[in-house]
């Protein structure tokens, strides 16, 4: 889940479960536990690793089982920083407890989407990944906002006319934008549900204002109301989720495919939108459907490239070893390049069911014919272009020098 969507959360579970008791400190609390797994960025930085992304994101910081440690930790922290500057703060408890709930939503809602997360880090290495997000779901935050947005439309009797006219104007713009962007990117997103979705903000904004109720409804409530909310959005999410794991099954049994793995994966803008993949042990079968469709989804399928000595030589090197236990729904293609030989694996569980490279998290190894590694990383393109980039291209290492014998042939 992106940062901004986490923050917002936990604003919304401030704002309506610790706020009128505990104050802002104890508000503030909850937001930043709610951000602070992502802390683990850093790594990109400090190590400058490119795999980074896939050896540290994810893992300790997002672990339940670490998850009391920072808890404890940000709450002494806090308490010392109200402490030397004079601020008003509830108890250390509490902040533990306010802390360990952001960052509790932070692990639950990334193990919503399709990259998963390290939850029992370091007990277990497995990404729980359950597949009812996608990783930006702009569906999802509008639902944790809208509630947190009405409540300060008409915290002030005077003002929430011209602020229920201004965030209406932006939350509209808002939709046109991701509708163009929809399109743009070739998702299906109709221009008849931008339509109602402004014109359901339209009677969410204005509608407090009969009578003058929306103002005698605290602000607390309205973000209580925004959680029953979001989690009915997700359950519809679950449900739907359920309906598309029913056609990928039946495709892979009305073909008699034995299928490695196979998932029912979300894809953008819309909790009805989903892709189907199934990894077989010669390729990957992937499919993109709306559920309001009554038709069958039609699946695509990618064939692996034959064996061959560079394939071998490439899952000798640990990087690829590596890369390999993160991919979910990996392809793999080699190919004679000029002088060279690549040897390409792509994840697909981030697509949307139609070729259109480079995928991001698509990695490379590039040989000279002697099967010396000549450069290995990330192919450009994509999302995340700052680690999409290549590795440096290394000096020409000899088959086998790389920790491993070459095997043989």
């Amino acid at each position: 889940m992106d940062p901004v969507t986490h923050g917002i959360t936990g604003a919304l579970l401030g704002k309506g479960y610790f706020h009128e008791r505990s104050g802002r400190v104890a508000t503030f609390a909850v937001v930043l536990g709610a951000v602070f797994p992502d802390i683990d960025i850093v790594a990109d930085f400090v190590t400058r690793d490119p795999l980074a992304i896939v050896k540290y994101h994810r893992a300790i910081t997002h672990s339940f089982v670490a998850l009391p440690f920072f808890a404890v930790l940000l709450a002494w922290l806090t308490r010392w920083v109200c402490r030397r500057y004079r601020i008003e703060a509830p108890s250390w408890g509490l902040l533990t407890v306010a802390y360990g709930v952001g960052i509790a939503s932070h692990i639950i809602l990334d193990g919503m989407t399709s990259f998963g997360t390290r939850m029992w880090f370091p007990i277990s290495n497995v990404r729980v990944a359950w597949d009812l997000l996608f990783i930006v779901d702009f569906g999802f935050t509008s639902v944790l906002l809208l509630p947190q947005m009405i409540a300060w439309i008409y915290s002030d009797a005077v003002k929430s006319r011209s602020r229920a006219w201004k965030t209406w104007a932006w939350f509209s713009a808002g939709a046109i934008v991701v509708w163009i962007a929809a399109h743009v990117a070739r998702y299906a997103f109709h221009f008849w549900v931008a339509m109602l979705a402004i014109a359901l903000m339209a009677a969410l904004f204005f509608g407090p204002a009969y009578r003058g109720w929306g103002r005698r409804v605290s602000r607390a409530a309205w973000c209580q109301a925004g959680t029953y909310a979001m989690l009915a959005y997700l359950v519809m999410c679950g449900l739907a989720h359920h309906a598309a794991y029913g056609k990928v099954k039946a495709y892979a049994d009305q073909k008699h495919i034995v299928a490695e793995r196979m998932a029912a994966l979300p894809i953008p803008p819309s909790w009805l939108d989903w892709g189907d993949a199934i990894r077989a042990s010669n390729g990957l079968y992937e499919s993109q459907f709306d559920l309001r469709d009554a038709r069958a989804p039609v699946f695509r399928f990618t064939p692996d490239s034959p064996p061959d000595r560079f394939i071998t030589r490439a899952f000798e090197i640990p990087d690829v070893q590596l890369y390999w236990q993160f991919a979910r729904f990996p392809s793999v293609e080699s190919f004679a390049q000029g002088d060279n030989h690549i040897v390409e694996l792509g994840e697909n569980r981030f697509t949307n069911g139609r070729p259109r490279g480079p995928q991001p998290f698509t990695f490379q190894v590039v040989f000279d014919q002697d099967e010396n590694v000549l450069s290995e990383g990330w192919l450009s393109g994509g999302v995340l272009v700052r680690n999409m980039q290549p590795i440096s291209p290394k000096r020409a290492m000899p088959a086998g020098t790389d920790g491993s014998e070459k095997k043989t042939q």
